[in-house]
């Protein structure tokens, strides 16, 4: 009887433990998912590919990006007089695409365009381009071998509201355990950090605020991500871009120029000796300069650099309208803005610019009063210094740093209200890991369901509930093969005892 009952248990114990062991730890596939997004911007194009274990595909922190390839050439809109050639100035970074994806996997790879602020303006100067534009990039997205889902245009809140998913999911804010919970719980500000978003034509600010109210109801978006709801703000400003901003402001100049008509227009937000040509007739074609359209008895305007940062910064201010808020709070232009709160992930055109001048490479943010002295220095260089020192940069990005350092600056202060007390909450970001900061991660992401409204199933156990019973079972086993040892092998003080 005893043999029987300590058989028993001895069997009972192996197979708890074998049983344990094979639930928790599933033999996992070890294939690889791959997703392309293709970012249509105002001034270039990029094609992302993304990367995730298939077993792990509603999980959070898996996805990475493992390349990038920046399309020759300007911005799909930039092909609105030449239509057809939209699509086939893709195919070198498709061709890439396929090099990096294994030729198996080719057919179930997704691939995605999304068109952002330069096609926007394009549909509204030229609809019947801007639908030939896609259809062109469509066909030759279609052509590859990879699985076409949509080539189109996305609005300026979609943009804003993918920045930010790109932002907190890749800084892991969505889905937390253990000691890292406990640590978010812990932080006064809030657990998701905000996205600022500068590109060519458009700007976005997107964040959570407990203090949004209902009183502009088209900038508040809902999500339901890991699980928690999210209340968020967002806005896009059109014609606010770094380069549309800077049209916006040579018109205005132009406007008030009240000099007898000279084709010579000083402007203090390029370098002391630098000039530009501009086409009159082109400039104004521009949806976002259009409206301030001026009869001018001359066909091009000589830019003439004067290297002014204060006069530069006046200028802009001037785009910045705060005269009329018909809200509790607002940015500019009658916009409603919620009071700021929480950390800030700035990236695209904010961060470019900002590490061009060496202004993101300290491990804390720099104070507000250094930013703006390094930009001003910067402004105040002679253009022909500021040539020979980056001789490696085109001339065309080059001569708009000084412009584009003061913009962001007003953008900031003047737009959003940040100031040297909260200048603090913003944090450049090029990169977080090894994926570039912006909006495609996020896009993919929502199109592929990859992040779900509950949270997602984990294994049977925690890893100490796993661990406790393992260790229980073993020592059953332990106690159960001493005990039977004992019996059999009876020490002759035991035998005694029992005799």
């Amino acid at each position: 009887t005893i043999l029987l009952i300590l058989g028993f248990l001895s069997t009972l114990a192996v197979i708890a433990l074998i049983a344990v062991a094979v639930t928790q730890n599933q033999p996992l596939p070890e294939n690889v998912k791959y997703g392309i997004v293709l970012d249509a911007g105002s001034s270039h194009t990029n094609l992302y590919v993304y990367e995730w274990p298939a077993e792990k595909e509603n999980d959070t922190g898996v996805v990475k990006q493992v390349e990038v390839c920046k399309v020759e050439g300007p911005g799909i809109s930039g092909y609105s007089h030449a239509t057809e050639k939209a699509g086939p100035s893709l195919e070198q970074c498709l061709q890439q695409a396929k090099e990096v994806i294994p030729s198996a996997q080719h057919k179930e790879t997704p691939v995605y365009l999304g068109a952002t602020a330069g096609m926007r303006l394009l549909r509204l100067q030229n609809e019947s381009a801007a639908d030939k534009v896609l259809s062109s990039v469509g066909n030759t997205l279609r052509s590859s071998p990879f699985n076409f889902q949509g080539a189109r245009i996305i609005t300026g809140q979609e943009e804003g509201a993918y920045g930010w998913i790109t932002i907190n999911y890749l800084l892991g804010n969505f889905k937390q355990s253990g000691w890292k919970k406990l640590l978010h719980s812990l932080k006064s500000l809030s657990e998701t950090s905000g996205a600022l978003d500068l590109g060519g034509a458009s700007t976005q600010i997107t964040f959570v605020s407990k203090d949004l109210s209902s009183e502009s109801p088209e900038n508040q978006l809902y999500f339901r991500l890991y699980g928690k709801d999210y209340q968020v703000y967002t806005h896009s400003f059109l014609c606010y871009g770094k380069d549309q901003a800077l049209q916006q402001k040579l018109a205005r100049d132009l406007q008030a120029s009240t000099s007898t008509p000279n084709s010579d227009l000083p402007d203090p937000c390029f370098h002391k000796g630098y000039e530009r040509t501009i086409n009159i007739s082109d400039f104004f074609k521009n949806p976002c300069t259009s409206g301030m359209k001026k009869q001018l008895p001359f066909s091009q305007l000589y830019i003439k650099g004067e290297g002014n940062y204060q006069k530069c910064r006046e200028n802009i201010q001037k785009l910045f309208d705060k005269s009329n808020c018909p809200y509790s709070s607002c940015s500019f232009n009658g916009i409603y803005l919620p009071p700021l709160q929480g950390d800030f992930g700035a990236f695209s055109a904010f961060y470019f610019v900002m590490n061009f001048l060496n202004l993101t490479s300290e491990p804390n943010p720099i104070a507000l009063n250094k930013v703006t002295s390094t930009i001003e220095s910067f402004c105040a260089w002679p253009w022909q210094e500021v040539k020979t020192a980056y001789h490696h940069i085109k001339e065309k990005y080059l001569s708009e740093y000084c412009f584009s350092g003061a913009y962001i600056l007003s953008l900031l202060e003047n737009g959003y209200d940040f100031t040297e007390n909260n200048w603090q909450m913003i944090h450049f970001l090029g990169k977080i890991g090894s994926s570039d900061a912006g909006w495609t991660l996020g896009y993919m992401l929502n199109l592929t369901n990859m992040i779900p409204a509950e949270e997602p199933a984990g294994p049977p156990l925690s890893h100490g509930s796993y661990v406790g019973l393992m260790v229980l079972c073993s020592l059953v086993l332990v106690s159960v093969l001493l005990f039977a040892w004992l019996l059999f092998h009876k020490p002759k003080c035991l035998q005694k005892g029992i005799v």
